[in-house]
C-alpha cells in the first residue's frame, strides 16, 4: 500500500486531526510498542499499520 493511500484511508475513517494524532501518538503493541508513524518509518508496510489501527479501534472489517 502506498503511503498516500494509507493517509487517505486514515483521514477518511478517523478524520484528519484525530487520524494524525493516532498515527503519531498511539502506541501499537503489535508493532513492537511503536506508534504507527514509527513503524512506517522503520519500514513496516503501511497496510499492516492500517490493519492494526483498524483492529485497535474496532473498525468494521469491510473497511480494512
Amino acid at each position: 500500500m502506498r503511503l498516500t493511500e494509507f493517509q487517505e484511508l486514515l483521514h477518511t475513517e478517523f478524520g484528519v486531526s484525530r487520524g494524525d494524532v493516532l498515527l503519531s501518538d498511539h502506541v501499537l503493541p503489535a508493532m513492537g510498542g511503536r506508534t504507527g508513524a514509527q513503524a512506517i518509518e522503520d519500514g513496516v508496510d503501511p497496510r499492516d499499520v492500517w490493519r492494526e489501527l483498524c483492529r485497535e479501534f474496532d473498525v468494521p472489517r469491510p473497511r480494512w
